[in-house]
């Protein structure tokens, strides 16, 4: 049986996805750079608290044709300007408190200057997780749908 995903994260857990547009005279350092303490911060004070784990990524530009069903798809407009913010939470009350602390505000606002889109945190309830199979196991998965077929 493959592992979990993101070690600890509960079955009913929250994930909280922002969704961050660089103004012009910003750089993807920058964005780095702050993250760093932000995400520092939060693992610093709410690993004990409900704190999960997460990850920051960045528009890569690449648009898939193969899972697109927009056209034939070039390049995202937002290469290298969009970012996600990642987190896991047990819980959405978890993570709100974390909001409240004073460590967290200062750093929190520092992103802040970075967005052109101002700010939306939305919150999703964990449907399904899953990590890849060995070589393995996924042998012996394919082996049973052939012998099921």
């Amino acid at each position: 049986m493959a592992g979990d995903l993101i070690k600890n994260f509960p079955h009913d857990g929250v994930v909280t996805v922002n969704r961050v547009i660089l103004k012009p005279e910003y750089t993807i350092d920058d964005l780095q750079e702050r993250v760093a303490f932000l995400c520092e911060n939060v693992k610093t004070y709410h690993s004990d608290t409900g704190f999960v784990g997460g990850f920051v990524c960045l528009n890569s530009g690449a648009v898939s044709n193969e899972g697109s069903t927009i056209g034939q798809a070039v390049e995202d407009p937002l290469k290298g300007k969009e970012a996600l913010i990642i987190t896991f939470w047990n819980t959405f009350e978890d993570h709100e408190e974390s909001h409240k602390s004073e460590t967290f505000q200062p750093l929190f606002q520092q992103v802040l200057e970075l967005c052109e889109n101002g700010n939306e945190e939305i919150a999703y309830e964990m449907l399904w997780s899953g990590a890849a199979y060995s070589p393995e196991e996924a042998e012996q998965a394919r082996k049973a749908k052939e012998d099921a077929a």
